[in-house]
C-alpha cells in the first residue's frame, strides 16, 4: 500500500507530489496517469496560453464600482499567489520554463479607456503594480509592441508592466515530475484510475486499467481535470454532489513567421465579450514552448461537449445527474449570452476569426497564422452558479481530495495545494515549515 497517490499527471497533483516529498521524504508516492506521458492535458504548453496570472493584464480581475473607483482586490490576491508559485518554483534546480514577458492591456472606446485610466491609477499605487505604465501615445505603443501598433486608429488606451512572465505549464510539469521520480517516486503512465473505493480502514482502492489492476493508499489526491468529478462520484464523495460541469473547449490562431514574432514581446489582453467567461479574453501571447517562440491570438471558445482534449464525447451527457441537472438548467438560464457566444464561435468562419485578430493587430496577414486547439476546460456549476476559478473538495476525513475549475488554476498551484495539505492534514500543522521553505 502506498501512503499517496495522485490521479493524473498534470501540473496540480505534480505541485502536490513535491510539497508532500518535502514535507514527508519517507513516504510513498505514486503517480497515475491514463495518457502516453504526463503533461498532456490542459499543462501542455500547447494547451493554455502559458500567462503567469498576476493581475497585470487581465481586466476581469478588477471591478468598476458605482463611485468610479476600481476594485484590485481580486488582482492583488492573485498576484501574490502567483509570487509565491514563482518562490516554489525558484527551488527547482533548472525553472527554465519561466520567461519574462511584459503584460500588457489595450483597450478601445471612450468608455473603456476611462476603466484602464482608473484601473491603472488604483493599481500602480499599489507595491506590487508599481512598474505598470499607462499610455495613450501612438509612439510609445510602437516601442511596446510594433505589431499592435501599426495601423491603429481611433480611441485606445494600454498598460504595460515588464514584470510579466510565459510560462511553459508543460516542461514544469515534466521537472517536477522527473525531480520526484529521483527522488523514488513512482510516475506511472498508461494507467487509468475507472473507480475508487473505500476500505473499513479508512484507505483507498483503486482499479486500474493498464498493468496492475489494484492499486492501494491512505491518501488519493485526483488531478484528472474535468474527469476528478467523475471519479470523486465514484468514489461517494458527499461533498462532491450537486456539481455540474460546462466544457469549453477552444482554439487559438498561431504565428511562427520569424518577421512577424520578432515584432512582438508580449502578452496583451483585452476586454472579454458580453457574457463570456474569464478564460475567453482575447489575448495576443508571446509564447515560447519548448525553447520556440510563437504567437498566439484567441482564445475562440466552442461547445463541446468532452471534459479532456482526450475525452469522450459523452462526458457531458454523463455528468448530469439528479442532484446536479437543476442547477445546470438555471445556470443555463442565467447565461444566455454566454451560450449564444459558445454556439456563435463554434460556427465562425475563418474570416470572422482573422477579423477578431486584427483588433489587435491591424495588419494580420490571414497567411500567416493557422489554427491550433487548445485545452478542454470545465467550468464549476453549483447551486445554479456558474464558477470561475477553482474550487478544492474533499472528503470529510481528509483521505480524498481533489481541485475543481480552471483559470487562474495553474498560476495559483501553490497556494490552492497547501490549501489541499491543510484542509486533509490539519493536524500535522505544515505551515511554519512551509513558509520557511517558501520564503528562504
Amino acid at each position: 500500500m502506498d501512503d499517496v497517490i495522485l490521479v493524473g499527471g498534470g501540473i496540480m497533483s505534480a505541485t502536490l507530489g513535491t510539497l508532500l516529498q518535502k514535507l514527508e521524504p519517507t513516504w510513498s508516492i505514486r503517480v497515475l496517469e491514463r495518457l502516453p506521458r504526463v503533461a498532456a492535458e490542459a499543462s501542455d504548453g500547447w494547451n493554455n496560453a502559458g500567462t503567469g496570472h498576476a493581475g497585470l493584464c487581465e481586466t476581469n480581475y478588477t471591478t468598476l464600482r458605482s463611485d468610479g473607483s476600481v476594485d484590485i482586490d481580486r488582482a492583488v490576491r492573485i498576484a501574490e499567489q502567483f509570487a509565491t508559485t514563482k518562490r516554489f518554483w525558484s527551488t527547482l534546480p533548472h525553472a527554465d520554463f519561466v520567461r519574462p514577458v511584459p503584460h500588457m492591456t489595450l483597450v478601445q472606446g471612450t468608455d473603456n479607456v476611462e476603466f484602464l485610466r482608473a484601473r491603472h491609477r488604483a493599481l500602480s499605487a499599489h507595491p506590487l503594480f508599481e512598474a505598470m505604465e499607462y499610455t495613450e501615445d501612438a509612439a510609445v505603443l510602437q516601442q511596446w509592441s510594433p505589431l499592435v501598433a501599426e495601423g491603429r486608429t481611433g480611441s485606445w488606451a494600454a498598460t504595460r508592466d515588464v514584470t510579466g512572465t510565459d510560462v511553459d505549464f508543460g516542461a514544469a510539469t515534466r521537472q517536477l515530475f522527473e525531480a520526484m521520480a529521483m527522488a523514488g517516486a513512482s510516475v506511472e503512465t498508461g494507467r487509468e484510475v475507472r473507480g475508487l473505493s473505500q476500505d473499513q480502514d479508512g484507505s483507498w482502492r483503486l482499479d486500474v486499467r493498464g498493468g496492475r489492476p489494484v492499486e492501494r493508499a491512505r491518501f488519493v489526491f485526483v488531478g484528472a481535470g474535468g474527469w476528478a468529478l467523475k471519479l470523486l462520484r465514484r468514489a461517494g464523495i458527499p461533498d462532491a454532489r450537486g456539481y455540474g460541469l460546462l466544457p469549453i473547449s477552444g482554439q487559438f490562431l498561431r504565428c511562427d513567421r520569424y518577421e512577424v514574432v520578432d515584432r512582438h514581446d508580449a502578452k496583451v489582453y483585452g476586454t472579454p465579450p458580453i457574457g463570456a467567461p474569464p478564460m475567453s479574453v482575447p489575448h495576443l501571447d508571446t509564447r515560447i514552448v519548448d525553447g520556440q517562440r510563437s504567437i498566439l491570438f484567441g482564445p475562440y471558445a466552442g461547445a463541446n461537449p468532452k471534459f479532456l482534449k482526450h475525452g469522450s464525447l459523452l462526458d457531458l451527457p454523463r455528468s448530469v445527474t439528479r442532484d446536479n441537472i437543476g442547477s445546470l438548467l438555471s445556470m443555463a438560464r442565467a447565461n444566455t449570452p454566454l451560450i449564444g457566444l459558445l454556439l456563435s464561435e463554434l460556427t465562425a468562419t475563418r474570416g470572422k476569426k482573422i477579423a477578431a485578430l486584427r483588433e489587435f493587430v491591424p495588419s494580420a496577414d490571414s497567411a500567416d497564422w493557422s489554427i491550433a486547439s487548445a485545452g478542454q476546460r470545465a467550468q464549476i456549476v453549483k447551486n445554479g452558479e456558474l464558477r470561475f476559478g477553482t474550487e478544492v473538495v474533499a472528503s470529510q476525513d481528509g483521505t480524498i481530495a481533489s481541485v475543481l475549475g480552471a483559470s487562474p488554476g495553474a498560476s495559483t498551484a501553490v497556494p490552492i495545494m497547501i490549501e489541499v495539505l491543510n484542509r486533509c492534514f490539519p493536524e500535522r500543522k505544515w505551515d511554519s515549515r512551509l513558509r520557511e521553505w517558501l520564503t528562504g
